[in-house]
């Protein structure tokens, strides 16, 4: 029965290796933006960047976490300075999530260098594979939120 599956096998256990990979990665990267950052914020940062201003309500769904969990690690990036919040002008009672300027430049200082990591690692690929990894990868994360 398992080599109906054995394509799927492969595929989890490139996963695995991937993934711990991916988490050893963003404590690393966090640590960079700030020492004091949690290996978690990176992804909040990536968001932030790429979405712009957010409700933390918002965030939390997004990431698949409690709205207590996603308000202890904003706090932890507002004492450090990396986020700001600012009323929602849609909701007065809300508010909005951003990156503050140093939070947004030591972010990209790290996002920047760890792109020229991956030009480096994948050097030997045509850029056509790359795209294609790229496409790949969105349309596995798609159909895994929906």
């Amino acid at each position: 029965m398992d080599r109906d599956f054995e394509e799927f096998l492969a595929l989890e256990r490139e996963l695995a290796v991937f993934l711990r990979r991916a988490r050893a990665n963003s404590g690393e990267m966090a640590r960079e933006v700030h020492p004091e950052l949690e290996p978690a914020a990176y992804g909040l940062l990536v968001r932030l960047e790429e979405a712009g201003r957010q409700r933390a309500t918002d965030l939390a769904v997004y990431f698949g976490v409690g709205k207590a969990t996603m308000s202890r690690q904003l706090r932890a990036l507002e004492q450090l300075g990396i986020v700001a919040r600012e009323p929602d002008p849609a909701d007065g009672r809300a508010s909005l999530v951003r990156l503050t300027d140093e939070g947004l430049a030591r972010f990209r200082s790290v996002r920047n260098a760890r792109r020229q990591t991956y030009v480096r690692k994948l050097a030997g690929w045509d850029r056509g594979e790359v795209a294609e990894l790229a496409r790949l990868l969105h349309q596995l994360n798609a159909r895994a939120e929906g």
